[in-house]
């Protein structure tokens, strides 16, 4: 790609990405703080890819990824999961009708353009699995027949990670389907207190507006993916990637017996979109080391599997990420 070509994109990039910020405002009249969050969700629109949000209770997770959905021109439907759930709950079947004496297909919850998958980790093995197809290849079979899902189609699931008793840990192959997994924090004292305001004050409206339409998004998903990518940028990649898999190959011998196995090609593709989508997000319309390294964490810390020994020495895979980013050389 020659520099006029980068700096079209670059103009286009600009333009478009003022929708960013629409969004942002209009959210902003009703999450306070957590815009790391916000960013993060924002990375899984644009790139096409899902989130799951894992935090303690009260951390607006379920909030945030409902007023994003409301501020979009899309369908949005929720899905509570429990441990009675059964696929056909989320999925659809087939139902016969009476007086047409046949069976005919009810579809389910599933066929929106944004799934919210609130406290995912309760359902059990076999409703996590109806998932997989739907998350994957985009469609879901009911009966002898497949049916696409609209697009866009994004999954944003939460998960408490305190509560042990009647949760069900998501399966490696499913956790591996999330491009990010996003880490929730605690607000600051200053964002506290207004949150603390918010809720305490008479009832204001704070309804979500819906300002940015499914075309303008589908819009900017094309030109993420024109964002340009330098070759050296994309090896950048693969050795953050084999450093995961093969430590000793990059100075980090004493990884080695803390890494039970490594980031999949599924990690080094997300790593690529979600930092052309962090580039997008910052005005850019080319890729520098700085978008892979700040969403690295989000990208790698579900798909690198730690030892045993790893846990007794309270080492974790965010850990192990940092060490990897220090060691591998930069472009």
């Amino acid at each position: 790609m020659i520099a006029e070509d980068i700096l079209k994109i670059n103009e286009a990039v600009e333009q478009k990405s003022e929708l960013i910020s629409k969004i942002k405002k209009e959210l902003s009249t009703k999450i306070v703080g957590q815009s790391y969050m916000i960013d993060r969700l924002l990375i899984g629109l644009l790139s096409n890819g899902h989130v799951l949000l894992e935090g303690v209770p009260g951390l607006a997770k379920t909030l945030s990824i409902k007023s994003l959905a409301q501020s979009v021109h899309g369908h949005f439907s929720r899905i509570q999961f429990t441990p009675d759930l059964l696929p056909a709950d989320v999925i659809g079947t087939m139902i016969y009708n009476q007086p047409k004496n046949e069976f005919t297909v009810r579809k389910g919850p599933i066929f929106a353009n944004f799934i919210l998958a609130d406290e995912i980790n309760r359902a059990p093995a076999k409703v996590q699995s109806a998932l997989l197809e739907a998350m994957q290849e985009k469609q879901v079979t009911i009966g002898e027949n497949s049916y696409q899902l609209p697009k866009p189609f994004l999954v944003l699931a939460t998960q408490n990670p305190l509560e042990q008793e009647g949760t069900y840990p998501l399966p490696e192959a499913q956790v591996d389907r999330f491009m990010l997994k996003v880490i929730v924090g605690y607000p600051s004292k200053k964002e506290e207190q207004l949150i603390i305001r918010q809720n305490t004050q008479p009832a204001q409206s704070a309804d979500i507006n819906a300002i940015v339409t499914l075309d303008e998004i589908n819009e900017a998903r094309a030109l993420v993916s024109q964002i340009y990518m330098d070759e050296k940028i994309e090896k950048y990649i693969l050795d953050i990637v084999f450093a995961t898999r093969f430590p000793e190959q990059y100075g980090l011998d004493k990884l080695k017996p803390f890494i039970s196995y490594g980031g999949s090609p599924r990690a080094s593709i997300n790593l690529a979109l979600a930092g052309k989508a962090h580039a997008f997000m910052q005005q850019r319309g080319y890729v520098i080391p700085e978008d892979i390294k700040a969403i690295s964490k989000d990208v790698l810390r579900h798909r690198i599997g730690i030892t045993y020994e790893a846990e007794a020495e309270n080492i974790t895979s965010e850990q192990i990420v940092d060490d990897i980013l220090k060691a591998v050389q930069v472009p």
